[in-house]
């Protein structure tokens, strides 16, 4: 796979489509607090979305928005209205479902969220915008159909159609994060923004390809085609580590999501991520990770196991 599929596939990913809004006149809505990652795609009309008191943002027709962080926010005809709380506005309905709201007709989006692996999700979410706008351009055609075929789903109420919109949904995300990628224009630092440069994201596949092989500074540089000094550089620029950093932290995500789902020993999952030794396995994944492997072994299955009991109770 590549990185960004290691890494969602690493999170969990779970898509949900809450359902359509379609809404008439001078409205406005506010929402507060959410976890995972909200997105809203606009099928008709427009509409303006302010991040916890951050400057208004136009949507329109084809376009769409990803609240990666959490925040609250806020949409609406105008920026104007004063906003009412979601909760008065949408009671409690079946998801998967269109809703009206000033009896509809001027504006249409679709709606939904991500959930992730809550002991990773920092993997993706330190890296993205409290808000992404996904413009309508020549590049987002299989967004716009995507959408709409939520739409279709949504509207005309098929077999299975609640599951076909959610696997939609999955391809929303990655597009959206494909065209954020291609037509960014400031220079923020992280993994994702990395894969943008074709020499350092064939550094990062091998690497994730590979995690157990004894790679260097000099053999990483060679798969992305550079001078040793030329990719160290370039790489903390666009990552905000090292290779070799960048490398160690790949590795002990990985090791952590054995730790805390699967019984192997510590000397094996040492082996999986290239080291020899279980000691200095330990060592480097307490650098990283805070806590020594067993100990945050034992807490994960804690944490998993008051889970599972909360579920059956």
């Amino acid at each position: 796979m590549d990185p960004l599929s290691d890494v969602l596939a690493l999170l969990k990913l779970r898509s949900y489509v809450s359902g359509g809004f379609d809404a008439g006149g001078d409205w406005a809505i506010s929402f507060g607090p959410h976890d995972g990652i909200k997105f809203h795609a606009v099928v008709t009309g427009s509409c303006w979305i302010s991040v916890e008191g951050d400057a208004f943002t136009r949507v329109n027709t084809g376009e769409c928005f990803l609240l990666p962080r959490g925040r609250p926010f806020r949409i609406a005809s105008d920026p104007s209205v004063e906003p009412v709380p979601v909760s008065e506005v949408l009671p409690p309905q079946p998801n998967g479902r269109i809703m009206t709201y000033n009896g509809g007709g001027d504006y249409l989006s679709i709606g939904g969220y991500f959930t992730l692996s809550e002991g990773q999700s920092e993997l993706l979410l330190n890296v993205l915008p409290p808000l992404l706008h996904i413009r309508d351009e020549p590049g987002s055609a299989t967004l716009r159909w995507c959408v709409e075929r939520m739409r279709q789903e949504l509207a005309e109420g098929q077999p299975g159609d609640f599951i076909v919109a959610q696997q939609l949904a999955t391809i929303v995300l990655v597009q959206a994060l494909r065209l954020y990628l291609s037509g960014r224009t400031t220079e923020e630092a992280g993994w994702l923004f990395a894969l943008a440069d074709k020499r350092l994201r064939a550094a990062i596949v091998a690497m994730h390809g590979a995690p157990d092989r004894r790679w260097t500074l000099h053999t990483l540089a060679s798969v992305a085609g550079m001078s040793r000094t030329a990719f160290a550089v370039t790489f903390r620029e666009a990552v905000g580590l090292s290779p070799m950093e960048y490398l160690a932290h790949w590795r002990m995500t990985l090791a952590a999501e054995e730790l805390a789902h699967s019984r192997k020993s510590i000397a094996a999952i040492a082996l999986e991520v290239g080291y020899e030794s279980e000691k200095s396995f330990s060592t480097a994944f307490k650098r990283v990770k805070g806590r020594p492997p067993r100990e945050f072994s034992r807490l994960q299955k804690q944490i998993s196991g008051r889970m599972d009991q909360a579920v059956f109770k």
